[in-house]
């Protein structure tokens, strides 16, 4: 009997000190993982190359409210923002957008910010880009991507590849121009079926840019089969529909960044 007691506290004993040691490796593990750093998600914004209002004489290119609102949202949320364009170096900016009429607290911000304006002169060259490097993709608009972003053989392929690799594609004001040409894996338009928006015909003709312009945006997504909505002209509007986000006009900047970041 005494055997028996003795090896039943040993068995006891040998079960306790193992159960100690397991409970020590899980707490052990647990640390571990809280101690991982989480992973910076990395955007990249992609800006227009062209600078002429068609054959106007006129100047154009990115609207600075457009591309400065999302970028400080975006930056004071901890995200890696990479910038490119077709022809890489300094993007045009329209120089209607520095008017005094169209100023913001973004684009305040960004008239004061040489770090920024010193990034711009350094866009990469969309050939340079491959999307496995990026989380998701985000343009912003002004008049020159109907001219250039539209038909740029390099940024259709990039909006493919994020798209088909799960990943988000926005674009605000001008931008959604970039859809015109971008196609599922069936050949269908990429904004075949889905909910979208874009600079309204009636926000052209208020600009008195309806016979310049290449296309109307709002016409060219409803063309392409989109499910186009728009909100009050002027007034802050976008929607989400899977990956694709799109807003309305320069006031509506925030909001598609507020839902890529909801995304994210």
């Amino acid at each position: 009997m005494k055997k028996i007691a003795l090896t039943i506290l040993i068995v006891a004993f040998a079960s306790c000190t193992n159960n100690k040691t397991d409970k020590k490796e899980v707490k052990d593990h647990v640390v571990s993982k809280k101690e991982e750093p989480a992973k910076t998600k990395k955007i990249l914004i992609v800006l227009t190359s062209h600078s002429e209002l068609g054959n106007t004489g006129i100047k154009t290119g990115f609207w600075i409210e457009e591309f400065a609102t999302p970028y400080y949202y975006l930056k004071d949320r901890g995200f890696d923002i990479t910038l490119a364009s077709p022809k890489g170096g300094q993007p045009p900016i329209d120089p209607k957008s520095e008017l005094a009429d169209f100023q913001t607290e973004s684009t305040k911000r960004f008239n004061e910010d040489q770090e920024v304006k010193n990034q711009l002169t350094k866009t990469l060259k969309l050939s340079e880009i491959n999307h496995i490097d990026y989380d998701a993709i985000f343009y912003p608009g002004g008049h020159g991507p109907l001219w250039d972003l539209a038909e740029d053989e390099i940024s259709i392929k990039l909006i493919e590849d994020f798209y088909n690799n799960n990943k988000p594609v926005a674009a605000v004001c001008h931008a959604p121009a970039v859809f015109k040409n971008t196609k599922n894996a069936d050949g269908t338009s990429l904004v075949k079926g889905k909910k979208v928006t874009g600079f309204t015909n009636g926000e052209e003709a208020a600009v008195e840019l309806t016979e310049i312009v290449p296309f109307l945006v709002e016409n060219m997504l409803q063309e392409n089969g989109g499910i186009y909505s728009k909100g009050a002209d002027w007034g802050p509007y976008a929607v989400e529909d899977g990956l694709l986000i799109t807003g309305q006009n320069p006031a509506s900047a925030e909001l598609v960044a507020e839902f890529l970041v909801k995304k994210l």
